[in-house]
């Protein structure tokens, strides 16, 4: 039986997924590094901006966006991870998600210090319905997001 893209049998998201930020890697395409812009709902508000990208280092794809928002210039803000597959559009400033304030603010939490972080990627994709792109069943986002090597 083969594998769809994505799917891993015995893998554990946790064990894949890094920052961008901490890669060493960029965006395949510059133009689709969306950090740094605002993200917001189909009705067009603003839920945060995106502050980083995990992404997976085996496949070269970027998985979650990690989203600030509330708080200050960054001090009292919140961070929250939104999987790509909610992305539904991405312009010059800004990147379009298929989810709402209140959705976002009743997803599942990370907890830095939590060891093993596999539960919370699970919960994460089953919060917002989305089958996990470890899992069986998974079909990747319309946006791309690929990554390469510096």
């Amino acid at each position: 039986m083969s594998q769809h893209p994505g799917s891993r049998s015995g893998s554990h998201p946790a064990d894949v997924l890094v920052r961008l930020s901490d890669s060493g890697s960029t965006v395949a395409d510059p133009a689709e590094d969306v950090r740094g812009r605002r993200v917001v709902d189909s009705a067009g508000a603003e839920l945060g901006t995106v502050d980083d990208l995990l992404v997976d280092r085996d496949e070269k794809h970027v998985r979650l966006l990690r989203l600030e928002h509330g708080g200050i210039l960054g001090i009292g803000a919140e961070v929250s991870f939104v999987p790509v597959e909610a992305v539904t559009g991405v312009g010059d400033e800004e990147v379009r998600v298929d989810l709402d304030r209140e959705r976002l603010a009743g997803a599942p939490r990370y907890d830095p210090d939590l060891a093993d972080q596999s539960d919370f990627y699970g919960s994460l994709y089953g919060y917002y319905g989305y089958a996990p792109f470890w899992g069986p069943g998974y079909v990747a986002g319309p946006w791309p997001g690929h990554f390469g090597t510096p």
